[in-house]
């Protein structure tokens, strides 16, 4: 992929990270539980390579933040760093995975991603910016049963948006044809 279409990639997968909270926070709590700004970043991760997703990861929660207040300031440090590896861990799996089926790879690839970035955003919240306030207990409250609506709807529509993506010839084929 050319370094212009992985810059206008990362812009769109930004921008859907703006504009996908703000529909979901219409509803109270919607946000918390169904996690949107995740998506475009694992997206963009797996489409457009680890730079690009990391870059992704940077840009959609601190431009929100800036731009609505969502994230707000106290959450905005550990989420960063989340979505930075989701997008990074989700790029760098999927230029490495290589099962010969397209999404048996992206599907690898974006687990490993959302295992990664759960466990450094709990860190994170629960070492560093929350200083002993969170148990192990909580954290799994927190991160997997408040999120599951989240996981579950990554798990439902990333890996599909990616195949798509590349279906339409938008983004450079895994396996080209011969």
């Amino acid at each position: 992929m050319s370094s212009v279409k992985r810059v206008v990639v990362a812009a769109v997968c930004a921008a859907l990270g703006i504009v996908l909270p703000m529909a979901f926070h219409a509803v109270p709590g919607a946000g918390n539980a169904w996690l949107p700004m995740h998506l475009p970043v694992m997206i963009c991760g797996l489409v457009a390579g680890p730079a690009a997703g990391a870059a992704t990861g940077l840009l959609a929660p601190v431009l929100s933040s800036l731009l609505t207040g969502m994230p707000a300031a106290p959450m905005l440090p550990s989420m960063t760093c989340e979505l930075v590896v989701y997008g990074l861990v989700s790029g760098l799996l999927s230029s490495r995975v290589r099962t010969g089926r397209l999404t048996l790879d992206l599907y690898v690839s974006l687990v490993g991603a959302m295992v990664c970035g759960r466990v450094v955003g709990g860190l994170l919240q629960a070492l560093i910016f929350s200083a002993g306030s969170y148990s192990l207990a909580a954290w799994a409250a927190g991160y997997l049963l408040t999120g599951l609506p989240g996981i579950v709807l990554q798990l439902a529509v990333v890996v599909p948006v990616a195949v798509a993506l590349e279906r339409a010839g938008l983004v450079e084929p895994r396996y080209p044809q011969r």
